[in-house]
């Protein structure tokens, strides 16, 4: 053991140390995904002539391409390693971020014309406009592709993170934390990155969006320098004294643990194997039935905002909206102590507690079944419906993330988190291209050149008239309705999620290897 940790004294943090840095990877994530959903709508959609369908279409299938990286990016992390996995996860995403400034040039050079005010000013409906779409759409994808790819570490990494460095009962509450940083992610995108894109548009560099990628995307490679030199295993750590170490290893004391020598190699878990256990299933379950409503939330919110109430993703009042969002969601961490209450309380074994308190997190979603009826009276009654619903949705995260590390072994967490991060991929895919298709059909269609087009507001207002005509749904019009009928959907996940659960695996039951 390392000769510099102190073998008597007060105990150290460092835990908490590398949760703050778990935090920031998880902010910096967040900031990723953030910058094309507040972009897209006022910055992007008009130079390259995309509709809901184009834009739903981008972020589905970056959702379907994140599943898949999940699951194998679980298994790279066990495999690589802790430090070197996140160090590879994180600079892979960072690089994908910043291609997101080329795509613009690379549509240019594509049709042949010159800057983007000569794709602007194609004429909606066109030809040209339609190539222009699809081919900066395959653009995006591409560079989408690489973002998934890395972003798909994040999770797994972070939960094997806090396997090591925190026991049981702390771990959803160390997890908690950490995920706060999607929310501190999300917050701080509306007042930074409209803004960055307004004034390099402003300054004349590109469109202005191009920058707000680049410059979101350098701080990655500013979190890489630092955890080269902040992450150690706790056994080899100089930071982490005997009581701490014996705070963090006090799991293998209780009754019934398998107790690994220090040298010994752990058994390992096969890929395949992990799939025969009905906690790989239970997890998987209910992040297929959840992680979709978190990324609508994230990916929507700010399109619902211009869609229903006409205010711009720049706009100050579009910015105080999303702030408050998601200041609200930031009621999650407490979320992640819930269960340590329940086990201070009641004696309960950590699956008990979560679940219990995953019960409770899952009502919270059902307010978001009159989120659109009572905008009908004030668009802040929605966004805070929505903030409570993904502060919900952050503190049943956590929870479930730690039912993994309770039930497996750590040589298998990473791989397990990413087989479940690949089905809440999946159930993001579905919700996310299902929404751009029901909100394209929702607006109805007009005539432009001779070709059936979405109608806008803007459309509508100058005169133009439906070839076909707007959805309704229960006493709303055209795209309201559609966003009505995806917050039933939203409402209802999480308790169908719980109870599917429930049913796999009715107790705690940790896996053992012979």
């Amino acid at each position: 053991m390392n000769t510099l940790r102190n073998a008597m004294g007060k105990m150290t943090n460092y835990r908490w140390a590398i949760c703050a840095m778990l935090f920031f990877a998880t902010t910096v994530n967040y900031l990723d995904r953030q910058v094309l959903s507040l972009t897209w709508k006022d910055f992007i959609a008009p130079e390259f002539h995309w509709t809901d369908n184009d834009y739903g279409t981008i972020t589905s299938i970056f959702s379907i391409i994140y599943a898949f990286s999940m699951l194998f990016a679980g298994r790279f992390i066990d495999w690589m390693g802790t430090k070197k996995g996140y160090l590879w996860s994180i600079g892979i995403w960072s690089i994908g971020a910043c291609l997101h400034a080329a795509c613009g040039y690379a549509t240019e050079m594509w049709v042949g014309l010159d800057n983007s005010n000569a794709l602007i000013a194609v004429e909606t409906g066109s030809v040209m406009a339609v190539t222009i779409a699809t081919v900066s759409v395959y653009f995006f994808l591409a560079a989408r592709f690489i973002l998934a790819l890395g972003e798909a570490g994040n999770f797994p990494a972070a939960i094997k993170v806090t396997a090591e460095y925190f026991p049981k009962k702390d771990r959803a509450y160390a997890t908690s934390i950490f995920n706060a940083g999607a929310t501190v992610g999300a917050l701080a995108a509306p007042i930074t990155i409209p803004l960055l894109a307004r004034y390099f548009k402003e300054i004349g560099i590109g469109n202005g969006w191009e920058m707000a990628f680049i410059v979101i995307g350098a701080l990655g490679f500013i979190w890489m320098g630092l955890w080269v030199f902040i992450y150690t295993e706790p056994r080899k750590s100089k930071h982490v004294n005997e009581a701490e170490l014996e705070y963090i290893e006090q799991d293998k004391y209780e009754a019934g643990a398998v107790v690994v020598p220090e040298g010994t190699e752990e058994k390992k878990l096969s890929f395949l194997q992990c799939f025969c256990y009905k906690q790989t299933w239970a997890f998987a379950s209910g992040k297929f039935m959840t992680d979709g409503v978190w990324w609508f939330f994230l990916f929507w919110t700010p399109a619902y905002i211009s869609d229903v109430y006409g205010f711009s993703s720049d706009s100050p009042t579009a910015m105080l909206l999303i702030f408050v969002l998601y200041a609200i969601t930031m009621l999650s961490i407490y979320g992640g102590k819930l269960p340590s209450i329940i086990i201070s309380r009641t004696g309960m074994n950590p699956y008990a507690a979560r679940m219990r308190a995953m019960l409770i997190f899952a009502f919270f979603p059902l307010l978001a079944l009159f989120a659109q009826p009572l905008g009908n009276y004030s668009y802040w009654f929605p966004v805070v419906i929505i903030g409570i619903a993904g502060a919900a949705h952050q503190a049943w995260s956590a929870n479930i993330f730690s039912t993994v590390s309770d039930m497996f072994p750590r040589t298998a967490i990473a791989t397990v988190t990413g087989i479940g991060g690949m089905a809440g991929g999946v159930g993001s895919y579905i919700i996310n291209k299902g929404s751009g298709m029901l909100f394209s059909y929702a607006a109805g269609t007009t005539i432009a050149n001779g070709t059936e087009v979405e109608m806008t507001k803007e459309m509508l207002h100058h005169g133009a008239q439906y070839a076909r005509p707007a959805m309704e749904f229960m006493g709303f019009s055209g795209k309201p309705a559609g966003y009505f009928i995806i917050f039933c959907i939203c409402a209802v996940a999480y308790l169908i999620g719980w109870l599917i659960m429930k049913a796999l695996v009715p107790k705690y039951k940790p896996i053992v290897i012979d």
